[in-house]
């Protein structure tokens, strides 16, 4: 399991990228839309890891199951009437939970969920010699 410090410096690179990948556009969709989405949907499984210990598998399908909610939620128009509202609060909300429906927004939250998920598996490997080391000391 990672530690908090870990998932802290994780998010705010998360961030800080997501909020670059809206501010400089580079003609490509995928960049300039997709990866900024796949990057929400890769801050929600951080943020879970902080206030989740559970393996890596429930916090993947939670954040999905999340993302879906809130692109399910699109659908019911409630966001894009908040967009045009006269409160900022409320248009800042509805940028937050987006405002279209879109199935490819569902498949840019899967790449960055399945994107955070292995790196977060690949870095939790112990060292081929720390498993070398238990099985002969479990011997002997």
């Amino acid at each position: 399991m990672r530690s908090r410090p870990y998932w802290v410096v994780c998010l705010v690179c998360i961030i800080g990228l997501g909020i670059a990948s809206r501010l400089v556009h580079t003609g490509w969709i995928i960049l300039d839309k997709y990866a900024g989405d796949a990057l929400y949907a890769a801050m929600v499984y951080g943020l879970i890891s902080l206030v989740w210990q559970t393996s890596r598998l429930r916090k993947a399908a939670l954040a999905m199951l999340i993302m879906t909610a809130l692109e399910v939620f699109q659908l019911t128009m409630i966001p894009a009437h908040m967009l045009v509202s006269g409160n900022p609060a409320e248009r800042i909300i509805a940028r937050l939970l987006g405002t279209d429906f879109s199935f490819r927004d569902l498949l840019a939250y899967a790449v960055g969920i399945l994107g955070v998920f292995v790196l977060d598996r690949g870095s939790n490997r112990p060292p081929t010699g720390a498993r070398h080391k238990c099985r002969r000391s479990g011997g002997m």
